[in-house]
């Protein structure tokens, strides 16, 4: 194996990344300073110290090349693919299937889509799987009552787990056993390490599903938080339209049931009203059945229902522009306003007001926190602040916080799902995975042309998917692949292996691998799996040849350790991909990925040697 002796670069480059990893996990320091900080530091040091690999120097280029890597932009592509699937509502009938035919057992839903991910990882690459199930997930756990952060780290666990069962199921199993048969001339074949890979994953998947989620933070979501803080109820008139939902739905118990979460106030027909209990009432068109609900709830009422509200999109205004405007999907919003004091809209009502026609925005529903409010919406006579919860386009939105008469909730703003692009942005995210699965074009092709698809099509706007694109992933994921460069070039790994064996000499087989797995477990988590396993594959075939064993042995010993990557969000890709919809920091995937390293090594020295007959 190449060895050099060690050289005040390469004590450097130790020192150098042993601070980042002390920052990343410290958390004081922003980690897109951290990771800009650490390159910095590469440039300068190996401009005026230089270094070369094999007469090969480590050139600026090199250092800055993970912010171009085919990966990076896979992984920042997918996210923007994952955002698309959300914005249009196209996960909806899956979860909803779930959860009808599983609401009652959270657990084994959850279990079960854990298991699923892991079965179909092994057959084909597991980012694409992630992707498929990060909003899926998203969705059942808020649906279940569980922040994201309590799943999205198992998610990834569990396909990288699945990964390390057959020949293809990771990347990192192909180049190992690439570089086993240039060097050695040993042909793997595709169940190989099936047999102590299922044991490893099946000992991680109980670690992944009962220890993980209790050492998980209770983070919830951005879209968690605000729900939280904007809990309390609106007034909301919903106009029964022809051929609506509700047109002749009748009341059942003093209850609409396609009014889930709903108190239904009142019914007015014409000069008509019904109050509750609703006994025999049976929604007409033209009825006007004023609600008061949550933001929430009024939210997932839209995403079953479209329609729902196109009775209040279209009242109350005299221009078909502004009808026009809010009827088209796209760039639409839901944003709460305050009514300010000694405001215009004080005393009025709505319709008095013409707040609809100078603002261009539909007022959905009305809030008081003083007392319950039981009239219509258009009865109801303003106060200094009440909050007006708005649909509007973007620019209308916007220009609200030049008014004197409301103040913007800047906070409550957010995007109106848009159901009418599901099917498309369904179909663009099929194509994507079926092409990069098939092997038809590489990841990263598929992915940038589905985003570029997704753009296209409406599915999301430029800006939409920029808000997709999470910046730590994209510093950690280039200061990563810096210290990696960085590491290799000044001999870094290759000094850490050739001391292991040295200070091992003279024990047995079984203490060697096992500390050997130990050694590639944690420079994977450093590097990146596939780095490492380029790495130190012509370091296990060189300990095989010395010790006189079966090479397989240390080549399995290093395709599953470099699958250990569960400690640092950089060791893998799928880690990336769950840190930002998980809201996690550093901290969290080493609080949940070391001992779960530590699990798999252990189990891994104890079955080695009865496996392969140590």
């Amino acid at each position: 194996m190449p060895f050099t002796e060690p050289t005040l670069q390469m004590w450097l480059t130790m020192a150098i990344i042993a601070g980042a990893v002390f920052f990343y996990a410290w958390e004081k320091v922003s980690l897109e300073l951290t990771s800009l900080t650490v390159v910095a530091i590469f440039l300068v040091l190996f401009h005026f110290m230089p270094v070369d690999m094999e007469g090969a120097p480590l050139s600026t280029k090199a250092l800055l090349a993970g912010f171009a890597d085919p990966a990076l932009i896979s992984i920042l592509a997918l996210l923007v693919i994952g955002q698309a699937l959300v914005q249009t509502g196209a996960l909806e009938p899956p979860v909803r299937f779930l959860l009808q035919y599983g609401g009652n057992y959270p657990i084994i839903v959850i279990f079960l889509c854990l298991v699923v991910v892991m079965v179909v990882s092994a057959f084909m690459n597991n980012t694409p799987v992630v992707v498929i199930f990060i909003p899926i997930m998203t969705v059942l756990a808020e649906r279940l009552g569980h922040a994201p952060s309590k799943v999205m780290i198992p998610l990834s666990f569990a396909a990288i787990l699945g990964g390390m069962t057959t020949l293809i199921g990771s990347s990192t199993n192909l180049l190992v056993a690439g570089a086993v048969e240039r060097v050695e001339g040993l042909a793997l074949d595709f169940f190989s390490i099936t047999e102590p890979g299922v044991f490893l994953a099946f000992i991680g998947l109980i670690y992944v599903f009962f220890l993980a989620p209790r050492l998980l933070p209770d983070r919830k979501s951005l879209l968690g938080d605000f729900h939280v803080s904007s809990g309390k109820q609106f007034i909301v008139q919903i106009e029964v339209t022809k051929d609506s939902v509700l047109e002749g739905k009748q009341a059942i118990a003093g209850m609409f049931p396609d009014l889930a979460n709903m108190t239904v106030r009142l019914v007015q027909r014409g000069e008509q009203i019904f109050l509750p209990p609703f006994e025999n009432v049976t929604l007409q068109a033209g009825d006007a059945v004023t609600v008061a609900t949550t933001r929430k709830s009024l939210m997932e009422a839209l995403s079953a229902n479209p329609h729902l509200l196109e009775g209040v999109i279209e009242e109350g205004s005299n221009e078909e522009t502004v009808d026009e405007e809010l009827r088209k999907a796209g760039d639409r919003l839901l944003a709460e306003v305050m009514i300010a004091p000694a405001s215009r809209l004080d005393g009025r009502t709505l319709d008095q007001t013409g707040f609809r026609q100078t603002s261009g925005c539909a007022v959905l529903g009305i809030q008081r926190r003083s007392r319950m409010i039981r009239a219509g919406l258009n009865d109801i006579r303003l106060e200094a602040g009440d909050i007006l919860l708005l649909l509007g386009k973007r620019r209308n939105i916007q220009n609200l916080r030049a008014s004197r008469d409301v103040l913007l909730l800047e906070w409550s703003a957010a995007d109106l799902p848009e159901r009418t692009h599901a099917g498309m942005a369904a179909g663009i995210f099929l194509a994507v995975v079926a092409a990069a699965a098939s092997g038809l074009v590489p990841i990263p092709v598929a992915a940038t042309v589905g985003v570029a698809a997704m753009i296209i099509t409406g599915c999301l706007n430029v800006r939409q998917a920029s808000r997709a694109v999470d910046r730590r992933i994209f510093m950690l994921v280039g200061a990563a692949l810096a210290m990696g460069t960085a590491l290799e070039y000044t001999g870094g790994a290759a000094y850490l292996a050739h001391n292991l064996l040295d200070a091992l000499e003279g024990t047995s087989n079984s203490v060697v691998i096992s500390a050997f797995f130990l050694l590639v477990a944690l420079m994977t988590n450093i590097l990146s799996n596939n780095a490492t396993a380029v790495l130190f594959t012509p370091i296990a075939i060189n300990l095989a040849r010395e010790t006189g064993i079966d090479p397989m042995v240390y080549v399995s010993t290093v395709i599953f350790a470099a699958n250990c990557s569960f400690a640092t969000p950089m060791g893998y890709q799928t880690n990336l991909l769950v840190m930002g919809p998980g809201h996690y920091k550093f901290a969290d995937f080493m609080r949940v990925g070391i001992p779960l390293i530590l699990l798999i090594w252990l189990a891994f020295t104890l079955f080695a040697p009865w496996y392969y007959g140590l």
